[in-house]
């Protein structure tokens, strides 16, 4: 259905509980805000779901996306509205903008209305009476429409714009004072810009902010699906201001600009509970500060839907399931070997077994495991941790990172002594993981009595399944990627993606390539010969070992994700 003529289908009765139970079905609600929601509803009266909007208790987007999908709606991004409004369509902007609405299309019978609420009755008759014409719905989130409503019929600012024109214009002054600083950082404007950096983090779906100092501006950076985006910044008079509002956030010292510091910001955007980690560093203009993302509510510890597939778990669970032994995850950092960590202890945590892990940081806690945060500064490194570990009579030991030759001897005596050690380690392949651990200093005897099995990982972007573009892949492509040892029979197709209002790179999310190398009688003997990395790769692949890349061609042409992901993440 493209789109719904609002007087021949007038808002359907109940659809705000259908909205409404969407969102909770969905995990965008949570009940117990609901009820505070009903609660404040009783008194107030109007939409629920408006106030729900209101209070920040559901995003702007899941907001849009549900509306849309409940009431058969078109959704669309605002940001691809046409250069000019529908020239015979006079509304007012404060009409415009009180009931976030916003004309982008016309013809002679009908007016093209982006709306934030579509049930709005009496916006929309408001709308049919003062053109003559019957109104169509198509749904677009509220800061959307009123950051067209500014740049059409405004003065062309966009939310941050409004902002920052009333934000104090001389926050140079003197840097050096720490009061200043702390002043600037507490004025209403700063503390909004910094908000507003965080919603659209939100909105956006990323896994980092990067706010950035240079010479003559200050740059603010998205990282989404993986991918860095450049966004709105504000100006570089604000920088100070800006950088030190995040620091007071994070609890840390804003006087201190000359050493590197770590924090952690937790609090509630749009209904969402967020964990911010947050990370300072000098540079040539000031400090640079990066925000890492939690989304503690969100993050769902299944092999499935990290990409782990049929063909691949058995094997993998095979491994993990052993009494004792040493399993490692290997990867670039931002490679999801923490979150597959996770996903492994969560399988493991049954009450009949004491699981210890020493982590820098914990980055998610789950309940039945003890987790230590690694404290250097004092002494409390990931070796010193696991001496005291051991002495706790634990089951299975979590070490966030081989680092040393210490840590990796502490590991291997824990395995050899009946415990189950999992860890990371940062190599580019799976075979690389045993040329680390000896070029480190491990001896090769105890490394081939302890180590079960070494997986290697990598993130691609995972295409947005609706509106995926299935093409035939030429034969330069099926000689080139060898995509007949995959499909020996018929026709051969690909994937390529495809912007969508959902979906505006045309990728949602992130799936993983894997390749998992298991330690067996013929890899041990060539590790005591300190067998080369290419030689160990080429004995797993004869054992039935698929490398990441294969994995990924496999997952490109299953339509999960494309093969210029796959090239971009892969060595191949």
């Amino acid at each position: 259905m493209n789109a719904v003529v609002q007087d021949d289908l007038p808002p359907v009765a109940g659809s705000d509980d259908a909205i409404v139970q969407r969102l909770l079905d969905k995990g965008r609600l949570k009940d117990v805000d609901l009820a505070r929601a009903r609660r404040l509803h009783e008194e107030t009266g109007g939409s629920l779901l408006t106030l729900l909007a209101r209070l920040g208790l559901v995003s702007e987007r899941d907001h849009a996306e549900t509306v849309a999908e409940v009431l058969g709606l078109p959704l669309v991004s605002a940001k691809d509205a046409p250069d000019a409004p529908p020239e015979s369509v006079a509304l007012s902007v404060r009409f415009l903008k009180q009931f976030h609405l916003c004309p982008v299309g016309e013809d002679e019978a009908h007016v093209d209305l982006l709306m934030a609420d579509p049930q709005d009755a009496y916006a929309i008759d408001a709308v049919q009476l003062a053109t003559g014409r019957r109104v169509r719905a198509k749904v677009a989130p509220r800061a959307e429409i009123g950051d067209l409503i500014e740049r059409w019929y405004g003065q062309g600012r966009s939310a941050m714009g409004a902002i920052v024109e009333n934000a104090d214009g001389e926050a140079s002054g003197d840097l050096d004072d720490v009061e200043h600083l702390r002043d600037l950082a507490s004025e209403a404007p700063v503390i909004r810009l910094v908000n507003l950096v965080i919603q659209r983090a939100v909105e956006l779906r990323a896994s980092d902010i990067h706010i950035e100092p240079f010479e003559n501006r200050l740059k603010v950076r998205y990282r989404v699906d993986g991918v860095l985006e450049e966004g709105e910044s504000p100006p570089a008079n604000l920088t100070a201001a800006v950088i030190s509002r995040v620091k007071i956030m994070a609890k840390l010292n804003i006087a201190e600009r000359r050493l590197p510091q770590d924090g952690r910001i937790m609090l509630r955007v749009q209904g969402k509970e967020l964990d911010l980690r947050v990370s300072t560093v000098p540079t040539a203009h000031g400090e640079s500060v990066v925000m890492r993302l939690l989304d503690r509510e969100t993050i769902v510890f299944d092999f499935e839907r990290l990409g782990f597939t049929d063909a691949f778990l058995p094997q993998f669970l095979r491994v993990l399931e052993q009494p004792h032994g040493i399993l490692l995850v290997t990867g670039p950092t931002g490679s999801g070997k923490t979150t597959t960590l996770y996903t492994a202890l969560s399988r493991l945590n049954t009450s009949d077994v004491k699981i210890i892990t020493v982590e820098d940081p914990v980055e998610y806690q789950i309940e039945g495991i003890n987790q230590i945060q690694a404290k250097p500064q004092i002494g409390l490194d990931f070796a010193n941790a696991l001496r005291s570990i051991v002495r706790q009579d634990p089951d299975i030991i979590m070490i966030g990172e081989m680092r040393d030759l210490e840590t990796a001897r502490i590991a291997i005596q824990s395995a050899l002594t009946g415990h189950l050690v999992l860890s990371t380690l940062h190599t580019n392949n799976a075979a690389g993981g045993i040329t680390r651990l000896l070029d480190m200093g491990v001896e090769d005897y105890l490394l081939t009595s302890t180590v079960n099995g070494i997986l290697a990982q990598r993130l691609v972007r995972r295409l947005e399944p609706t509106h995926a573009e299935r093409y035939p892949a030429s034969p330069e492509e099926i000689d080139k990627f060898g995509l007949r040892r995959y499909q020996p029979e018929g026709e051969i197709f690909l994937y390529r993606p495809r912007a969508s209002a959902i979906a505006p790179t045309g990728y949602l999310g992130r799936t993983t390539i894997i390749e998992f190398l298991v330690m067996n009688d013929e890899l041990r003997r060539a590790v005591m010969r300190h067998a080369g990395m290419g030689e160990l790769e080429q004995l797993a692949r004869q054992s039935g070992m698929r490398t990441m890349y294969e994995d990924g061609i496999a997952k490109a042409l299953a339509g999960q994700t494309t093969i210029e992901e796959v090239l971009r993440v892969t060595e191949e």
